[in-house]
């Protein structure tokens, strides 16, 4: 089979790290178009990648050199982008969130219930991450018993004074989100957030860092502290605690020196894409796989739906200070997962 070929919608930090992963290191794809509001830019990963511009985005989805898209536009552009895939019946890798808003994201996951097969897979990579797989299949093992609670770290050195507390929900905290169900199997149902004094390195009105509490339908407890201006460095560390004992992913320990008069050092990462590098490419490796198949190998649209789920009632809280329930609609039988 040819390899596939590719259209990148968006190719700022996350859409340019997928064209050039698909153009160098990702086997039987390649980049035959690339999108994006930046003309230049889009001009200059085209050329890296050995691509051509297309200057609209509903033209790159419907091109004659296009079998699959990579929509890693702004979220607000999400929706209309996934329906014209659709309509045309192509594979996608979306980069979370799957739209802006539970309504348009529960639309989406209903059009494809419509298909025969799942053609919309959520940019959710910490799946592919072989730390959260080994500590999957721990708890689908059953050695530690039951999970009970999940502590969940989630750092980032610094972010622009616009990164408010509403877009470290939608942004960083939705991750988690996923993670949540990811790891434990069941739905988030409610949603608490407390709110700390901030760091004075946070805009005035942002709440940085939150403690956000996620509830689950068996009555699991996940926590989540979430911080955008750590000053420190990139960190994300996830620990279960179950029946008969505990695990912990994420310590970023890599190389760990010890120098004379006792002082021990260690590197910790300084953003995602180094964190999560093999992770993203083992995503789109999986993708591009299932895609010259015509499906998806991974989360897929209610994953997506139900993140923006929680994220919807996350900002709630954080607004109003009180607990507030997570809305699912009805799962189609069908739905992607």
């Amino acid at each position: 089979m040819s390899a596939l070929r590719v259209a990148v919608l968006g190719v700022g930090v996350m859409g340019g790290y997928h064209a050039e992963a698909l153009a160098d290191r990702i086997a039987h794809a390649r980049v035959t178009v690339v999108t994006d509001a930046d003309r230049a830019r889009a001009e200059r990963v085209a050329k890296a990648v050995d691509a051509r511009v297309e200057s609209d985005p509903f033209a790159a989805i419907a091109a004659d050199d296009v079998d699959a898209v990579v929509i890693a536009s702004p979220g607000f552009a999400h929706e209309a982008q996934v329906l014209a895939c659709l309509d045309r019946g192509v594979p996608v890798l979306c980069e979370k969130p799957l739209t802006t808003d539970v309504t348009t994201a529960y639309r989406v996951v209903l059009r494809e219930a419509e298909l025969p097969a799942p053609l919309v897979q959520l940019g959710f990579m910490r799946r592919f991450d072989t730390e959260y797989a080994a500590l999957r299949e721990l708890v689908a093992s059953g050695e530690l018993g039951a999970p009970l609670l999940l502590h969940c770290v989630h750092r980032n050195p610094a972010q622009s004074d616009a990164f408010d507390s509403e877009m470290m929900m939608r942004d960083s905290v939705v991750h988690e989100a996923d993670v949540a169900r990811f790891l434990l199997g069941e739905e988030i149902v409610a949603v608490t957030v407390n709110r700390p004094r901030p760091t004075r390195e946070a805009p005035p009105g942002v709440n940085d860092p939150m403690l956000v509490l996620m509830e689950t339908e068996s009555g699991r407890l996940v926590d989540v502290e979430i911080s955008g201006r750590s000053r420190v460095a990139y960190e994300v560390r996830t620990e279960l605690v179950a029946e008969r004992g505990s695990a912990m992913i994420g310590l970023d320990r890599n190389m760990v020196v010890q120098r004379p008069g006792g002082v021990r050092s260690e590197r910790l990462t300084t953003g995602f894409i180094e964190r999560f590098g093999a992770a993203y490419d083992a995503e789109l490796h999986r993708w591009v796989r299932a895609a010259r198949r015509g499906t998806i190998d991974g989360p897929g649209t209610w994953d997506g739906y139900a993140a923006v789920a929680v994220c919807e009632a996350g900002v709630e809280a954080v607004r109003t200070g009180e607990r507030v329930p997570v809305r699912l609609g009805a799962r189609p039988a069908r739905a992607a997962a």
